[in-house]
């Protein structure tokens, strides 16, 4: 029987992944900063990135020095623009890939070079993103706790969430853009702390993909994920469990 990684492979695969999310969030931290200021109280986009930042036990010190390149004398991070990709992957699977990048000759030939790979193609501008809409995203572990789920029910609805469903143990709180923050807050300020929080693209309708199309899909995503440039991918795809 062959043996798997050594616990120090294992280690450092873990800690070059930690290491490119890092990098990923701390270009969000930046681009947030630059695009409306360095205070997170007056910038909601900062103040999520911030706290998309802490939940993956980036430290202050790391966040603030960020913060003070920004202000300061703009650092590398200044030179970054804000890409958006959209295309087709197997399947007819629709995908859109947000991108910082200094080179967008080379982000575009990479981006590109992946779905070409993966049995996919890159569309024009707009070619896809009128399949998704923009929301809040909330979810709680609940474990079948009802009065749990009816609690989360009441006081997010009450703060503005515009739906909430509760399935397989966890519940799922969607709100428009611009209620997120305060819908995020009145549950907070209610005793519910979300196991994830975010602003995403999400899909209008859904596309089942199986197979050979479901394997290479995933493979695809995988590969975009891993770019340098990448910090973002979407898609609507419908994926068996384990791909």
């Amino acid at each position: 029987m062959g043996r798997g990684p050594s616990i120090e492979g294992r280690k450092n695969a873990a800690d070059a992944q930690k290491a490119r999310i890092f990098t990923k969030l701390i270009r969000e931290i930046a681009m947030a900063a630059r695009s409306g200021g360095v205070d997170p109280a007056g910038n909601p986009r900062l103040r999520l990135a911030i706290d998309r930042a802490l939940d993956a036990n980036m430290t202050k010190d790391t966040i603030e020095r960020t913060l003070k390149r920004v202000s300061g004398a703009g650092g590398a991070e200044s030179s970054m623009v804000e890409i958006r990709y959209e295309g087709y992957g197997p399947g007819g699977v629709a995908i859109m890939v947000d991108c910082m990048s200094d080179n967008p000759t080379r982000t575009v030939a990479d981006v590109r070079h992946a779905f070409a790979k993966h049995g996919g193609h890159l569309g024009t501008s707009g070619s896809v993103a009128y399949q998704f809409k923009e929301a809040g995203e909330l979810w709680f572990k609940t474990v079948g706790n009802a009065k749990l789920e009816e609690r989360i029910f009441e006081a997010a609805l009450e703060a503005g969430a515009e739906d909430v469903r509760s399935e397989d143990g966890y519940t799922e709180v969607v709100t428009p853009p611009n209620a997120f923050q305060a819908v995020k807050k009145a549950l907070a300020d209610a005793g519910f702390t979300p196991l994830q929080a975010d602003l995403v693209m999400r899909p209008l309708n859904r596309v089942a993909v199986s197979g050979e199309a479901a394997a290479a899909l995933s493979e695809l995503l995988q590969t975009l994920e891993e770019l340098e440039d990448v910090q973002k991918v979407v898609h609507n795809a419908d994926l068996p469990e384990g791909s």
